[in-house]
């Protein structure tokens, strides 16, 4: 029905927003102000003890500063209600002492003659429904009883048969003097190409009506008996009140059980969903032949902020749940998106609703996946990414992907936490054995005893470097998408160190970067970090805001920091190579390279060059092994 131009803003005049509001929530008398119309109370579509929910009578809009829900009167009626567009116009305009708009004629006439479709329709089901309890179907019936369907279940289902004949349902109906067009208009039947009597459009199949949200018999959907048929389940062809893109099986009561708090699943066939709502899973719908469409999406919305999609475990329910994906990406606002339950290799919610009962269905939709890990499981799955190349196509793929989420806060959320999967995937808290069999890890702080070395006052000079350049990242955030490769790779020294180090890499997206690091670590890591005097000093912490002064001490760190430990895993190994044999040339050479390399990169510090004066963390050595390192340290010195 369509209503006549003006009607809805005389129905907003006629109601303040607060006034419908008022219906559903305990407004906030310290916040609100009714005398201007400024109205707060805890949101009413999320779980929340402060008043973060404000209507604004003059503009007649309300907004969660919590879940971000908004919308006017209509809208906030749908979705408190759980009704449609037109239902929700109704209402208000029962409060408000409104009279519907007359419908026109021409609307009128659609009207009556969808009206006279679903008469037939209800007649056809009623028909189907009899058939089944006939001598032809008795295969049929076998069939639903080994699914687990008795005669009580069937009729609640309605289910229906519809025999082998070719003119069975249409001679019936036309003996009722039903119109032939209209057994043509609701898809019935279809008519013959060779001068004949049009013949039925379902034939051997088992019969399930298809209703809308408002109950009304639109459809069927039939399943062939014969093995051998092409079309193992069939659909009603779209007709005046077929349209399967925009239609749900089992979606009238599905809405009134999510309504009342069940979690809405979306199964793939008429059997999943009969099967899942018999073992009390009421809230269940399914797509009817087809891909989930835009539209259906949009209804599941209606009914539930997370739908669960439930879909078979194998290639083609995998590949389902992956298009779905792609659709509903574009689609996604705040508090909508999707869920997913993957079956068991091989199995559909059926398979396991019988082989381990209703408590392993609540487990899987329990464990159902958010779509950002499908996402994530779907371009990762299977690939080997050994090179910068591949990396490299990752992000890009997923960069695509992610810029077709039309919300700007969602995309960056979604931005946000690809970043922290990739940095799992990257980035393994523990380093891979050399070809030693030894472990590089992160740095553990210098006992006493160890603090005499000049490695470990290396160690301590890592530390240093790290702080200066987490502090240098957090004055100057700017800097941070330049070097986060760098900061990526970074080993750290210390657990707090670590930690920022993280929560930098999180909230690179952030403007308010020493906020969200105050948010997730708390102010004690921060307060140690800026505390230090030699980090206080540097020139891009006391004065930050000059990238370029930045850019010049963050390289300056990296080159150095990464050159020291490169030396320093060079001398180790050097040692670890002469233990276990006689000190080979290559041995010279390697450590001079290194020792060129730690030069170059910021002519290196007196600490760093006191290295070569002592062996690796400290390591005792004998005499000839002694000897044999102060050579190469000598030949080195006289090199550089």
């Amino acid at each position: 029905m369509s209503l006549p131009p003006g009607f809805l803003d005389e129905l907003r005049t006629h109601l303040s927003l607060s006034q419908v509001v008022g219906r559903k929530v305990m407004w906030d008398n310290k916040k609100s102000q009714p005398g201007k119309g400024d109205m707060w109370s805890p949101c009413p579509f999320h779980q929340e003890k402060t008043a973060s929910f404000h209507v604004d009578d003059k503009k007649g809009f309300y907004y969660c500063f919590g879940c971000h829900a908004k919308g006017d009167a209509i809208s906030f009626v749908r979705e408190t209600e759980n009704v449609s567009f037109m239902e929700a116009v109704e209402i208000l305009a029962g409060e408000a002492g409104l009279t519907m708009p007359a419908k026109d004629p021409r609307a009128q006439e659609k009207a009556d003659r969808r009206t006279l479709l679903s008469d037939v329709m209800e007649q056809a089901v009623q028909w189907f429904r009899l058939q089944l309890k006939t001598g032809a179907a008795r295969d049929a019936r076998d069939y639903l009883a080994g699914r687990g369907l008795d005669e009580q279940a069937r009729n609640r289902w309605e289910i229906g048969f519809a025999p082998d004949n070719w003119q069975g349902l249409w001679d019936h109906l036309r003996g009722k003097n039903i119109d032939e067009n209209l057994i043509l208009g609701a898809g019935l039947a279809k008519p013959s190409t060779k001068g004949g009597k049009p013949y039925d459009t379902f034939r051997g199949r088992i019969m399930f009506p298809i209703r809308d949200a408002r109950g009304r018999a639109i459809a069927f959907g039939g399943r062939a008996m014969d093995p051998n048929d092409n079309a193992k389940y069939l659909n009603s062809p779209e007709t005046e009140l077929f349209d399967k893109g925009r239609s749900l099986y089992n979606h009238a009561p599905a809405r009134e059980a999510a309504g009342k708090g069940q979690p809405l699943i979306v199964a793939e066939g008429y059997m999943d969903v009969i099967a899942l709502s018999e073992f009390g899973f009421h809230s269940t719908v399914a797509p009817l032949g087809t891909a989930i469409t835009e539209n259906q999406l949009r209804l599941m919305w209606r009914m539930s902020d997370e739908p669960i999609i439930a879909l078979d475990g194998d290639t083609a329910g995998l590949r389902a749940a992956m298009r779905l994906i792609d659709n509903a990406l574009p689609l996604l606002e705040a508090g909508k998106s999707l869920r997913f339950a993957m079956m068991p290799q091989g199995q559909d919610p059926d398979d396991v609703l019988r082989k381990n009962g209703a408590a392993a269905v609540q487990t899987l939709i329990d464990q159902a996946q958010p779509m950002v890990r499908l996402l994530w499981s779907r371009e990762t799955s299977g690939k080997v990414l050994d090179s910068p190349e591949r990396k490299a196509a990752l992000d890009k793929v997923l960069r695509e992907k992610i810029k077709t989420i039309q919300d700007p806060s969602i995309r960056s959320h979604y931005g946000e936490e690809i970043k922290r999967l990739r940095w799992e995937l990257f980035n393994p808290r523990r380093s891979a054995p050399n070809k030693f069999g030894k472990k590089w890890q992160p740095k553990a702080a210098a006992t006493a005893g160890a603090r005499s070395s000049i490695l470990a006052q290396g160690g301590d000079q890592d530390v240093l470097r790290e702080a200066v350049i987490l502090a240098t990242l957090i004055a100057n955030p700017d800097c941070l998408a330049e070097f986060e490769a760098q900061l990526e790779t970074m080993d750290t020294s210390t657990p707090d160190h670590r930690d920022l180090r993280d929560a930098l890499l999180d909230n690179a997206h952030r403007d308010d970067i020493r906020e969200a690091l105050f948010d997730q670590l708390g102010p004690i890591p921060l307060e140690n970090l800026f505390g230090q005097p030699h980090v206080s000093i540097v020139p891009a912490v006391r004065r930050p805001g000059n990238q370029e002064v930045a850019q010049m001490c963050l390289g300056e760190e990296f080159a150095k920091l990464t050159a020291r430990r490169g030396h320093e895993r060079e001398i180790e190994e050097a040692i670890e190579e002469m233990r276990s044999g006689p000190a080979g040339e290559y041995v010279t050479a390697r450590l001079a390279q290194s020792s060129a390399a730690l030069n170059n990169s910021g002519h290196a510090d007196d600490d760093d060059k006191a290295e070569f004066e002592t062996g690796a963390n400290g390591a005792k050595m004998n005499k000839e092994e002694r000897t044999a390192l102060d050579d190469l340290i000598r030949s080195l010195k006289m090199k550089r």
